[in-house]
């Protein structure tokens, strides 16, 4: 029992004498009001997460979340009734407490433990890409003209080789550029593409490109009218935490801009739920956490919930949580002057119960128990109640890489994703229209003249000859068009020069995997 009357079934309150009050749940139609679950490590955030993810798809809403430890891939298979599940389901009268395995769908951006999910530079946009590679405002800056010297010449941006393409050309006109859009420094140009270098060793070549992820993929739901679970495989994608933050941001930016508004729909259209959400707001410049709580106010008029987990309630800016109306919070440790605030500040945003005391609550509280305050009748929060977390219907821990893999053969998005589509872009553009340049540039050589016999050929013999060079006599026949531009000085196009400058760059590429190769090889 899940779902009841449109309601979602958490647990049941305790008394200070530790007799079961009443029955907790969370309204669904306040289900798109956001939330936040925190709590110190071990205390039961995932369980939590787990147990409402199993509720919202028995209620025919679609679910995305991270998995950052593994544990949540136990959503695809079946509970088993283990001694202490069946008896905190007799504690809080559960009854009966029932098992099952949940419709999900298995994601990862480099495509090991799920499919593969990618975007394309382009609907990433200039301001997360700057976040994502911690560029200072004067990179960001030319990020943007970037963005729109290639908006404008029609070069789609998709994947890292477009935009090191394009950056090339702004260093080769960075006059031009900064006479049109203000200052663009070579140096400030130079760093980004260091910085692209950097995130291309990290992985994220594997994050952009195409096939890009189509929201109503993890927007789906089930024959029977369940929700899917979208769970992206975390573990390895928080080795890079700039990565993990700036993907989830990214998908909440996509689904406000994508999603119509609905106003407040008898239940969601999705619940996103943001694991680890301090990595997002670390060391944030003023513009992302602005952004952010632009999104966190406006998508909930999308149908969209979502709820932030972390440790400490204090890693949540305070624009930010004001708007989570759905709280439940685990024990928290109060050692240092930092734990002590964060649990008077967790105590204060509890709508207070005369029967006990927050802040000492919030440090007594058991494995599996919260303190949880929901919306209810007008979306006024209700007196905060100590709860006791019901058991998960679903496993409890991981699946098998055999099981994952079964899942992953019956998905309803196998093989949308995962292979690699490389379609013609900027990079490409721009290389083919180089190629073409440089060819019409070549100089053409003249038809020697037939020489009588006995005479040398002193233009072959004895001497060596570069195109354009050594070849402008007088007496040459061939118009001066097809001899290159030795005969008097004429201004490059900006066309010609960047096509140019393109063609160098690939062919500098390869040279230097050549001599890789070449090194390589003595090396062994």
């Amino acid at each position: 029992m899940t779902v009841e009357d449109g309601k979602l079934f958490i647990g049941a309150s305790r008394n200070p004498d530790d007799s079961i009050n009443k029955p907790e749940y969370l309204d669904l139609k306040f289900g798109n009001r956001h939330g936040l679950i925190t709590g110190a490590t071990g205390t039961g955030k995932t369980v939590t997460l787990q147990i409402l993810a199993e509720a919202f798809s028995d209620a025919g809403v679609p679910v995305f979340c991270a998995d950052i430890k593994g544990d949540l891939s136990g959503l695809a298979a079946i509970g088993e009734p283990k001694d202490f599940l069946l008896k905190r389901a007799e504690q809080i009268g559960l009854s009966p407490y029932d098992f099952q395995e949940f419709p999900v769908i298995f994601w990862d951006i480099y495509g090991e433990k799920g499919h593969r999910v990618r975007t394309t530079m382009a609907e990433m946009g200039p301001l997360l890409l700057a976040r994502l590679m911690d560029a200072s405002e004067a990179q960001e800056g030319v990020l943007n003209i970037a963005f729109k010297i290639a908006d404008q010449g029609g070069l789609p941006l998709l994947d890292l080789k477009d935009l090191q393409a394009m950056l090339n050309y702004m260093i080769e006109h960075a006059t031009e550029i900064s006479n049109q859009f203000g200052f663009v420094s070579k140096a400030s140009i130079g760093s980004l593409q260091r910085g692209l270098l950097v995130l291309e060793q990290q992985g994220a070549k594997n994050f952009f490109g195409e096939p890009a992820l189509k929201i109503s993929d993890i927007m789906r739901t089930t024959n029977d009218g369940r929700g899917a679970i979208s769970i992206l495989a975390a573990d390895k994608l928080m080795m890079n935490p700039r990565l993990y933050a700036t993907f989830l941001l990214w998908l909440l930016s996509e689904l406000f801009e994508e999603l119509p508004e609905v106003g407040d729909p008898e239940k969601p259209k999705l619940v996103f739920f943001f694991d680890e959400a301090h990595l997002l707001f670390t060391d944030a410049p003023k513009v992302l956490i602005e952004r952010v709580e632009q999104v966190v106010r406006l998508i909930r008029s999308k149908g969209v919930g979502v709820y932030f987990v972390t440790q400490n309630p204090l890693d949540v800016p305070e624009t930010v949580l004001a708007q989570l109306g759905n709280r439940v919070q685990h024990a928290l440790r109060a050692y240092t002057p930092r734990e002590q605030k964060a649990v008077k500040t967790a105590a204060d945003t509890f709508r207070p119960n005369p029967a006990f005391d927050c802040a000492t609550a919030i440090t007594t509280l058991g494995t599996g128990e919260a303190l949880v305050s929901t919306l209810e009748a007008k979306g006024a929060p209700s007196i905060v109640e100590r709860t006791l977390i019901r058991p998960p219907a679903s496993r409890l821990g991981p699946v098998s890489d055999d099981e994952r893999r079964k899942v992953m053969s019956v998905s309803p998005v196998a093989e949308m994703y995962d292979e690699d589509f490389d379609r013609e872009s900027a990079y490409e553009i721009l290389a083919a229209r180089a190629g073409k340049a440089a060819q019409q540039a070549q100089p053409q050589a003249p038809v020697p003249a037939p020489q009588p016999a006995g005479e040398k050929d002193d233009s072959a013999a004895g001497r060596w000859t570069l195109p354009g060079f050594g070849n402008d006599r007088q007496d040459d026949p061939a118009p001066r068009e097809t001899r290159g531009r030795t005969g008097g000085y004429q201004r490059e196009t900006v066309v010609e020069a960047a096509m140019k400058s393109v063609a160098r760059t690939v062919a500098s590429q390869v040279g230097r995997a050549l001599v890789r190769g070449i090194l390589g090889s003595l090396r062994r």
